[in-house]
């Protein structure tokens, strides 16, 4: 098959990859995508700022710094109210240029993450536009993205089946599992006598109700992310630290196998859809089993009963923490390596594209 010529886009905010205590989970898999594809003989051109580090894929970045490293702007965008404004400006300012340079460069894809940036100018191109949807598919994305069903240049990859329930009727071209860089995630068959839970601090991530259910289970929790502040972390969290339940703080990405490893069972009481859960891959390539609220994405990416348990509710979270030696931490390792590393992900996008292209000239020619 042809070898194609790939325009890779996600953000300006951070340089790619972002820096190790920032995991910005879209702005990985971009680079993994793009670097994954190079490897493979595409000519990949990836999109970025001019911090931007890339082995295998080609950087144009403009001259343009990442915002964040920017002193003035990134004094402005501490402005909540100018914050998206401002990362608004910049990132369709890289996409303009993706579809300035399409014609000339004679783009085969133009893959894009941040949908929200790219569906007014993907009209104007007869070059497809592949869109991978991170977020769940709801409020103001729901209606944003029902604007794709007319605009027969856009394919989009949904990250799990679960993420397109709320608008199935879309042109999705494919479900792509996120993957992971296994080899930052070493197997340990010896945990120690502790469970974790990790994510950002927010309601929907669940973690209060994971210091619920170690309280009630009688067991030590471990916790990592944040931030460490607002309402949310001083009425939800803080109140309930001390012998049992210690917060780790904010983890640099190579320390987060670390985390995940020694932890007999990984908590995961998520009140939102979860679209993916890059968490849940993450503990499981280390070998420690997730227990998860079945709903989102959960039923898709751990096999009950096998790598975890998925339960309904607080008290069958609860119930399963105490059986959690049931579950086998190679079988854990195992179903990564199978279908969640970043190889089998850049395959299956390499597919896609492909698919894609198959059926533009099949049109074409119709």
């Amino acid at each position: 098959m042809k070898k194609l010529k790939i325009a890779i886009f996600c953000t300006n905010e951070w340089p790619t990859p972002p820096p190790q205590k920032i995991f910005y989970a879209p702005l990985w898999i971009a680079y993994w995508v793009a670097e994954g594809l190079a490897k493979r003989g595409h000519k990949v051109f990836y999109f970025g700022s001019k911090e931007s580090k890339l082995k295998y894929a080609k950087l144009i970045s403009f001259g343009i710094p990442a915002i964040k490293y920017n002193k003035k702007v990134s004094e402005l965008i501490k402005n909540p109210y100018l914050n998206e404004k401002v990362v608004n400006f910049y990132e369709q300012l890289f996409v303009s240029k993706i579809y300035q340079m399409a014609k000339k460069e004679n783009f085969d894809i133009i893959h894009i993450h941040p949908y929200r940036r790219c569906i007014n100018f993907a009209p104007f191109a007869k070059i497809p536009t592949v869109i991978t949807i991170h977020d769940p598919i709801e409020g103001l994305a729901k209606h944003m993205l029902s604007f794709t069903k007319e605009i027969p240049q856009i394919f989009l990859i949904s990250i799990s089946n679960a993420q397109r329930k709320p608008l199935s009727n879309l042109n999705y071209a494919a479900t792509v599992y996120n993957g992971i860089d296994i080899k930052n995630f070493k197997f340990n068959q010896k945990p120690k006598d502790y469970f974790v839970a990790a994510g950002r601090f927010v309601p929907e991530k669940g973690i209060d109700l994971a210091i619920l259910a170690a309280r009630k289970a009688k067991i030590k929790l471990k916790l990592a992310g944040g931030p460490a502040k607002g309402e949310y972390w001083e009425k939800k969290i803080k109140p309930f630290l001390g012998k049992n339940i210690e917060y780790v703080g904010m983890l640099d990405y190579s320390k987060i196998g670390d985390f995940y490893g020694k932890a007999k069972g990984l908590l995961y009481p998520h009140r939102w859809q979860e679209p993916f859960g890059l968490i849940f891959i993450e503990a499981m390539a280390c070998g420690t089993p997730v227990i998860a609220f079945k709903r989102g994405s959960a039923p898709e990416i751990i096999k009950d009963g096998k790598t975890g348990f998925l339960v309904k509710n607080l008290d069958e979270m609860v119930r399963k923490i105490k059986e959690i030696e049931k579950i086998d931490r190679k079988e854990c390792r195992r179903l990564v390596e199978e279908k969640f590393t970043i190889e089998r992900m850049v395959e299956n996008y390499e597919k896609v594209f492909y698919q894609i292209l198959a059926k533009k000239k099949i049109k074409k020619g119709s």
